[in-house]
């Protein structure tokens, strides 16, 4: 705890009740982070007050505070303006802090008989024709791969004429995307005319180029040569294709951006997707580490965002509530000169288009951690039903399985990344007592499995690696009884992991989520709802699975158990060694004698059993 945080909040006490600016700063006098507030007293006090309300990006912050000063302003909007003018000069370690990397992309032609089209980020030294520049990388990107599609040309590394009859064409002539120079059966001349198509059409776009196509056609029809006219229908359907596939992204208002965002507690993803024209014309990503509460990273992300874009739209679309959206509105206006204005749509085309940005938010944040977009969204949305204060990237659940008591286990599953990791599967053999008793078999297991953890932290890397690893959160097939069973066992081992319970209703489906104090619904959420059916389903498969081999053995030492001189030991010794009945059967006596636990008398025991002729 930091010691002077006593101190500090004294003086956070003693500011006025003004609009303003705080700087916080470090030992050392850095600037470490910078604020506004409508209120500089309430605000600033709030940071030196009780630390477990605050994320964890804050309590870290407020650790490293040696002192701070404040300005007073006129105004909150006022404070904004300073507060983004200073965090520009200053970029404090616990601001949000853009990185614009964004610079301007071409269109490259290589310089060869057999031309080349490609994007780059930026010239080069060479021959090649450039055009450009173009501020979106993403347009550049997008409209060379349609080009290429469209008109047929090679995206592979071969060298022509050099490479001509190498080697079999690749996929993509299989799938009609390239003409296959490679074969050595195209033209110079037809390849060359495909590429100054693709150059018009990134020019001129795809209206003007549908126009000259069709035109072409025409006078191919008009000369009776067919082959040629059909060749160039097909590229003014494809072109037509690939504008349809765009109609996703379209959108009636013509200049807005939608932003949307997207955490895990640990890192943030801010996805911005840009119109120009009622078209989607670039599109970024910004993953900021550790944001924190999500309604200051939001203000904090539209005043950083805005600060390196100076080409403001008339219209910002948001995926939530933004703190102080007015002032935020009142000094883009300012910027762009005229009249700005920020929403959060609940319903229709708007509504659509900040889904689709929300879900390539999540995208960007599953490649990080190896997973599709809906699956970290599936995971948020857990994270969020539960209240947990991180995404649950590690679960693990367990369920019994017994037959009125009789082989007794229990079946551990692991989700990692909402996908199952069979290899940190675990089985467990309740030993504590006999008979049937879900609560004390669940008690037990965990027990055993979290004594594994304690171990293992103690033995620093040479443990098994399915009880190494601390879950993130832990579903019990069962309801209040099994979480509340459960619950004193992790209190009692110092073990801090959610728990919850799944239960399922009278025809064996899954309800809810429950504590040992109520219900949680999930069915409104249908990702979620499906997420934990799965896991519930998996382990309880897992838990049957195992049961049932365990009960085939104990029937199969049962039946060895009938043979004199064969106890349960000595039964379990042989099934183990022969691994079946049928093994034991045909084994010879000398076999049967080799085996551990057994005795010359046993051995003819078993060997007369199977052998009474």
């Amino acid at each position: 705890m930091n010691e002077k945080l006593k101190e500090l909040r004294k003086k956070a006490m003693a500011l006025p009740l003004s609009p303003g600016v705080y700087i916080m700063k470090n030992k050392n006098r850095d600037i470490i982070y910078i604020g506004k507030a409508k209120a500089l007293k309430n605000r600033v006090s709030q940071y030196f007050g009780s630390q477990n309300n605050h994320p964890e990006k804050v309590r870290r912050m407020v650790e490293n505070v040696f002192d701070f000063e404040y300005i007073i302003t006129d105004s909150e909007f006022e404070a904004l303006i300073l507060e983004c003018s200073l965090i520009k000069q200053h970029t404090p370690k616990y601001n949000i802090l853009l990185k614009d990397d964004k610079g301007y992309s071409y269109v490259r032609v290589s310089n060869e008989d057999w031309r080349r089209i490609s994007y780059v980020l930026q010239k080069g030294d060479d021959d090649a024709t450039y055009i450009g520049p173009y501020k979106s990388s993403y347009y550049v990107k997008n409209s060379v791969e349609q080009a290429q599609k469209i008109f047929k040309l090679p995206t592979c590394n071969r060298k022509f004429p050099q490479d001509f009859k190498k080697g079999r064409p690749c996929l993509n002539y299989h799938i009609k995307q390239c003409c296959a120079p490679c074969t050595g059966r195209v033209k110079l001349k037809d390849y060359n005319e495909a590429v100054d198509e693709a150059l018009g059409f990134l020019k001129g776009g795809d209206a003007k180029t549908i126009k000259l196509l069709t035109d072409k056609m025409m006078e191919a029809s008009d000369n009776l040569d067919f082959e040629r006219a059909a060749k160039i229908r097909d590229q003014i359907n494809s072109i037509k294709k690939m504008r349809d596939k765009q109609k996703v992204v379209n959108t009636t208002v013509d200049e807005q951006d939608v932003i949307a965002y997207a955490n895990d507690g640990k890192k943030g993803s801010f996805e911005v997707f840009r119109f120009s024209g009622g078209r989607l014309f670039d599109r970024e990503n910004f993953i900021v580490d550790d944001p924190g509460d999500e309604g200051v990273a939001r203000h904090e992300f539209m005043l950083r965002y805005y600060t390196i874009r100076e080409d403001i739209p008339r219209n910002i679309v948001l995926d939530y509530e933004i703190e102080d959206a007015e002032i935020l509105e009142q000094w883009l206006s300012e910027k762009k000169g005229k009249r700005v204005y920020i929403s959060v749509p609940k319903i229709g085309e708007q509504k659509h288009l900040v889904d689709m940005c929300k879900q390539n938010a999540f995208e960007a944040l599953g490649q990080l951690q190896g997973m599709l977009g809906r699956q970290a969204a599936v995971l948020e949305g857990l994270r969020d039903i539960l209240g947990l204060d991180k995404v649950p990237y590690y679960i693990e659940s367990y369920d019994i399985s017994n037959t009125a008591g009789d082989d007794n286990v229990a079946g551990m599953v692991v989700f990692e990344n909402a996908k199952p990791k069979k290899s940190a599967y675990k089985k467990f053999k309740i030993k504590s007592f006999s008979g049937q008793d879900d609560y004390g078999s669940m008690a037990e297991v965990l027990t055993r499995r979290f004594s594994e953890y304690l171990k293992a932290q103690e033995l620093k890397g040479d443990a098994d690696e399915g009880f190494a690893k601390l879950p993130d959160l832990i579903l019990l097939d069962g309801g209040k009884g099994q979480v509340g069973a459960v619950k004193p066992v992790l209190e009692t081992m110092g073990i801090d992991v959610p728990l919850f319970g799944m239960v399922k209703d009278d025809k064996h489906r899954t309800r809810a989520i429950v504590t040992d104090s109520g219900e949680i619904a999930i069915r409104p959420n249908q990702s979620v709802f499906s997420f934990v059916t799965s896991i519930q389903d998996e382990v309880h498969r897992f838990a049957i699975g195992y049961h049932h081999q365990s009960r085939k053995k104990t029937m199969k030492s049962s039946t060895l158990t009938k043979i004199d001189g064969v106890g349960e030991v000595r039964a379990k010794a042989l099934l183990k060694y022969f691994r079946t009945i049928e093994n034991i059967k045909n084994a010879s006596l000398k076999e049967l004698l080799s085996a551990p636990k057994m005795t010359q008398d046993s051995a003819k025991a078993v060997y007369r059993y199977f052998h009474e002729d």
